[in-house]
């Protein structure tokens, strides 16, 4: 698939998955959507490959489509062997917001990292920014407000928040090299 109607394909693909068995995880994914709109001028061309992964992110807490309950690995599974997605998007997904730190936690680190290679640092950076910087009902958020959220819901403890504790220095450096970005980009003559 080129990345031709990526988002096209995209929307009604994570809205058939997310939005009545998870309303809320589909609020939460059109905002993280809307977010990788507000950063396409730094995305250029690959601003619609970018969009498509934002609203995908999460299906793999689909009830159809979890299957490990590691719903970056799932996702990403299920883009690749059902969807036949853009592996671009497969990988972005398989990686969102410092998955492999998760996956390492779970032991599924290797699996993660052998069937999805990392895409270019900064997309990764463009979606970890995305989905941290938007609240689970799909509001505008900043990523330390998100991280203690996550930790709150899922506990401390938990394997999540441990997790998530771990993963907040990288989360916040993919959010200031993505605002680097956009300041960079505000500051070019026209």
């Amino acid at each position: 698939m080129s990345t031709d109607g990526l988002t096209e394909w995209a929307y009604p693909l994570a809205e058939s998955l997310l939005s009545e068995a998870l309303p809320r995880r589909w609020a939460h994914s059109l905002g993280v959507a809307e977010r990788a709109r507000t950063i396409a001028p730094i995305l250029g061309a690959d601003a619609d490959l970018m969009e498509a992964a934002a609203v995908l992110h999460d299906i793999g807490y689909a009830p159809d489509v979890a299957k490990t309950g590691f719903h970056p690995l799932d996702g990403a599974r299920y883009l690749r062997e059902a969807a036949h997605a853009d592996e671009r998007v497969v990988c972005l997904v398989a990686h969102h917001s410092c998955s492999w730190m998760e996956a390492e936690a779970r032991g599924l680190r290797g699996e993660l990292e052998t069937q999805f290679p990392r895409q270019a640092a900064h997309l990764n950076d463009a979606l970890c920014y995305c989905d941290m910087n938007t609240t689970p009902d799909g509001t505008p958020t900043n990523p330390v407000d998100r991280v203690n959220e996550i930790a709150g819901r899922y506990g401390a403890d938990s394997l999540i928040g441990t997790f998530i504790r771990r993963a907040e220095p990288e989360i916040l450096a993919s959010t200031s090299r993505v605002l680097e970005r956009l300041a960079s980009t505000v500051r070019q003559p026209m």
